[in-house]
């Protein structure tokens, strides 16, 4: 359960169900509402900016999609389910969180912009596409970590990214996070013949959740490739000689990877 269009804490507002590509920092001007309000009978006290600085917790996230694109949250911004944004009881809105899956390592970044999630257990509401960069649209909940890394009203916190070296796979630091138009990760689960097929596992905004899901493709012996495209960076294990390899990949991925597909 979430809340939406908390706007007078006077009048409980109506709860809705929900199980559940762009920046991932908003440029709304928030106003962080600090005022106790209460849902269900139980009371929560939001917290200030200073106080949310280095925040942490562990618990279950779900995410929510479709059925609130285009409504208001909590804060007053219009709900967009490509944009890198979340729902947090007590956290100010505009404080920028680091989530990590805690079963497969992948991480997003997102801005808390509502209020939520009001179902027992939960500690995080993520949009859609901040739930796909740490694959968790299949199950829709997963385990995570959640950190506080800046606010949109204060200074960013610069964040660094790797790419590596196709001929000896050595990761270098980057001081922007951009990437290769192949950057490459050798694994053993694959030929090293060249090959024209490839297994592609996710498609991403931000090149630091790329960068994770290919490492992650790494830890389980696959050579993985981020392939970057505009704005966006696509992650695929390859190549495979034929289309047979490629197929039994793709079908041993599926198990973690709902949605692996073949491309060329």
């Amino acid at each position: 359960m979430r809340l939406l269009n908390i706007f007078n804490l006077s009048i409980l507002a109506i709860l809705l169900s929900g199980c559940l590509e762009s920046s991932s920092t908003s440029t709304y001007n928030y106003t962080n509402n600090t005022k106790p309000y209460t849902v269900n009978g139980k009371t929560y006290y939001p917290m200030s900016t200073s106080a949310a600085v280095g925040f942490t917790e562990t618990g279950e996230a779900s995410w929510y999609g479709p059925s609130f694109h285009g409504k208001k949250t909590s804060s007053g911004e219009i709900y967009n389910q490509y944009a890198y944004t979340a729902a947090h009881k007590t956290l100010p809105f505009g404080t920028k969180l680091r989530v990590t899956n805690l079963g497969n390592g992948l991480s997003t970044t997102v801005v808390v912009n509502d209020r939520g999630p009001f179902k027992d257990g939960r500690i995080i509401d993520l949009s859609n596409s901040a739930a796909k960069d740490i694959s968790m649209i299949g199950t829709g909940t997963a385990r995570v970590r959640i950190t506080a890394i800046g606010s949109t009203t204060s200074s960013s916190i610069a964040q660094s990214s790797k790419s590596y070296d196709i001929a000896s796979n050595v990761s270098t630091k980057t001081s922007t996070a951009t990437a290769t138009s192949a950057s490459v990760y050798t694994g053993q689960n694959v030929s090293q013949n060249t090959g024209n097929y490839y297994v592609q596992i996710g498609s991403f905004s931000v090149y630091n959740n790329a960068d994770s899901a290919a490492k992650n493709l790494l830890s389980n012996g696959y050579k993985s490739v981020i392939r970057q495209s505009g704005d966006r960076y696509t992650v695929v294990a390859g190549p495979y000689a034929t289309r047979t390899s490629a197929e039994s990949a793709r079908d041993n991925l599926q198990a973690t990877y709902s949605g692996a597909f073949i491309v060329q």
